[in-house]
């Protein structure tokens, strides 16, 4: 199985387009150690011809531009893509926007929970992906399936599974307890190839809490992708950039006693990889504390265009 994090960074990626703070100054000016990145999507494949998007980036023409292996092949069809589904792991606008790129009367699979496929009805502008070109299939909670595009099955297995989340910004109701959040807004991913399951990752670009249920699913996973958005929960707040904090946005910080790093320390996991991070988080400059910190934790920070075998 190949994968490929096609972007690594949260929502308005990294620079931000109107954030002016220290690291967003820094990649623009092309400092040492800076790189940009896109908004949060990720690529699979089990034959290296067909691939499976999870989450659609509004970066995603940029993501497709940057990625030969999701281009139309060369002595292809006139219109033609290699992309033959989507997986949604929620409804957040830097994980459903993208999907108005792909509005090109293009055939693929679109995958997400009822309670994301509810979102995506409710708002007519998706519309303009034809349901008779672009199926939608609910992902049921802690079921196994095998994807399939338009000509069949796609040799990847994935189960998808509740994670501490929260719903989507534009859907909050603040008259309702946890703003109106539900089972099925945010979710994780265990993707498996279909003949080899043994081998697998988990993809988790969102959670707002590690409870036990989650830690005993990841126990001796080969590669865990996980939430990286803010290193410390105030850390908005203290760079002068928002008022909310990491928990507020229903993300989990990656230090601190209840963060990340200290949850899963012990967990027997070859490979750790932060996906999903703001522009705010220090771990952006390699040689920040925060950087040392988590690579001396065994975790790496994932990159756009980083590419990994399973």
């Amino acid at each position: 199985m190949d994968i490929r994090i096609l972007g690594s960074a949260a929502g308005g990626g990294f620079p931000q387009w109107n954030c002016n703070a220290t690291f967003s100054r820094a990649v623009r000016s092309g400092s040492p150690g800076f790189s940009s990145r896109t908004q949060s999507s990720l690529a699979a494949s089990a034959n290296g011809k067909d691939w499976v998007l999870f989450n659609a980036s509004p970066d995603i023409r940029e993501q497709i531009a940057a990625t030969p292996e999701l281009q139309p092949p060369a002595h292809g069809p006139l219109r033609d893509s290699p992309i033959r589904a989507v997986v949604l792991t929620n409804a957040d606008v830097d994980h459903i926007a993208g999907l108005l790129s792909l509005r090109e009367r293009q055939r693929f699979t679109l995958y997400a929970t009822a309670r994301v496929l509810k979102t995506l009805a409710e708002n007519s502008i998706f519309q303009v992906l034809n349901p008779e070109l672009v199926p939608r299939r609910e992902l049921p909670l802690g079921d196994i399936i095998p994807l399939e595009g338009p000509d069949g099955p796609l040799g990847l297995d994935i189960e998808t599974f509740a994670v501490p989340g929260k719903v989507a910004l534009f859907l909050e109701d603040a008259s309702k307890d946890g703003f109106g959040t539900s089972e099925g807004d945010t979710v994780g991913l265990r993707i498996s190839q279909s003949d080899s399951r043994s081998a697998h990752l988990f993809y988790i670009p969102g959670c707002a809490a590690i409870d036990t249920p989650l830690l005993e699913r990841l126990t001796g996973a080969e590669v865990l992708l996980f939430d990286g958005t803010v290193f410390t929960d105030t850390e908005m707040p203290d760079a002068g950039v928002g008022e909310k904090t990491g928990a507020r946005m229903g993300h989990l910080a990656i230090s601190g006693h209840s963060g990340s790093l200290a949850q899963l320390q012990d967990m027997p996991l070859s490979r750790k990889i932060f996906v999903h991070i703001n522009n705010t988080n220090p771990i952006l400059d390699p040689t920040s504390a925060a950087s040392r910190t988590v690579r001396e934790a065994g975790w790496e920070v994932g990159y756009d265009g980083m590419e990994l075998t399973l």
